[in-house]
């Protein structure tokens, strides 16, 4: 009888396929995990707290650093609960403008997790496609809103500016070209043999355990649960578009990765719609205080991310910074269920379930 021996294995924090400065501890014998321990915190920045100190408009910048890959989101989100407060009524071209770069984030959000997922579990040319194509959405949002990765373009009562001349017609024509590039990732990846080996049948579990540890977005949807805050509380102007929610029933990485390509499509269809009936004219800010002060009591919303469910709580004084503010951030929410997922696996399938779950660092720590 051969004999093994237990040891600690340490992955992260400085490991490319952590995504973001993550420790797992890890307990194995040969190549089996036996228990599996995260160890988070490293980019935690107190952002909840410094907001107490912060007027409502100062704290979107603290935003776009939760959630980097989904800023536009992050700051939707803190303004629509201030708004929600406040009973403000947005213009409508704010709104779909709104929309439109929501959805451009949430494409180049699942491309950066595609391309990096892909590059995880040993494909090199996927994630050089998916830069390329994340670089035209950069581009685009860079136009709009002076920044390339933490954008801060919406304000409470509506978006910061106007889009530039031309700028629609550039996302009208992103449309086309992206469900083309899209047709080619499937073409070669997602019929690839060894890509549904690694993945099929790998880090499964029910719909049950996603809603008993809180999980949302694809980590929800890939088990059957069909749930999107778009369509089953809809906020914005959401309930104007014709899109589905791709559900897909395995509860593995491959149906997880099935749920954000359909999700992408579905993206691209919203913004079809949107460049479509997008006002040509009209003011894109109401009309709010220099003063922004959410009247005494307390505010919860929630929002579809790329990630999932992302809500933001706050508790007023009527003063011009909130008493409390707390955000429910996904990515913590669903990285609870990994270390269930990990024990007895084998630990070549250590990445390609951290990878499925989608996480990035700077939401989990806060």
């Amino acid at each position: 009888m051969i004999r093994t021996e237990e040891m600690l294995l340490n992955v992260g924090p400085q490991h490319p396929s952590t995504h973001g400065v993550f420790r797992i501890v890890l307990k194995i014998d040969g190549e089996t995990i036996i228990e599996a321990k995260p160890v988070i915190g490293y980019l935690h920045r107190g952002t909840e707290k410094l907001a107490e100190d912060l007027q409502y408009t100062q704290i979107i910048p603290y935003t776009d650093r939760m959630d980097y890959l989904a800023a536009m989101t992050n700051n939707y989100v803190i303004c629509h609960a201030v708004e929600t407060m406040m009973n403000l009524e947005i213009p409508e071209r704010a709104e779909y403008l709104r929309v439109i770069v929501m959805e451009l984030g949430r494409v180049a959000s699942h491309l950066v997790w595609f391309g990096t997922y892909l590059l995880d579990i040993g494909a090199m040319s996927p994630f050089l496609y998916a830069f390329r194509e994340r670089e035209a959405i950069i581009n685009m949002l860079n136009e709009i809103s002076g920044a390339r990765l933490t954008f801060n373009y919406m304000r409470v009562g509506g978006v910061k500016w106007d889009a530039p001349d031309g700028w629609i017609e550039k996302v009208r024509g992103f449309v086309p070209y992206m469900r083309e590039q899209l047709a080619g990732y499937h073409d070669l990846v997602t019929g690839n043999e060894i890509f549904l080996n690694r993945v099929k049948g790998i880090g499964t579990y029910s719909a049950e355990e996603a809603l008993n540890y809180s999980l949302s977005g694809a980590n929800l949807r890939c088990t059957g649960v069909n749930w999107d805050l778009r369509k089953d509380e809809p906020y914005s102007i959401y309930n104007r578009f014709t899109f589905d929610v791709p559900v897909f029933s395995s509860g593995d990485a491959w149906a997880r990765y099935q749920c954000r390509m359909a999700e992408i499509e579905e993206s691209l269809k919203i913004l079809e719609q949107a460049v479509e009936q997008i006002p040509s004219e009209g003011t894109v800010m109401a009309k709010v205080p220099k003063i922004i002060k959410p009247p005494a009591g307390e505010g919860f919303v929630r929002i579809e991310s790329p990630r999932g469910e992302i809500g933001c709580y706050i508790a007023s004084e009527g003063k011009k910074e909130p008493y409390r503010l707390k955000f429910r951030r996904p990515s913590f929410y669903n990285l609870q269920i990994l270390p269930k997922l990990l024990v007895g696996e084998n630990i070549s399938n250590l990445i390609t379930i951290l990878g499925g779950i989608d996480i990035v660092l700077g939401e989990v720590d806060g």
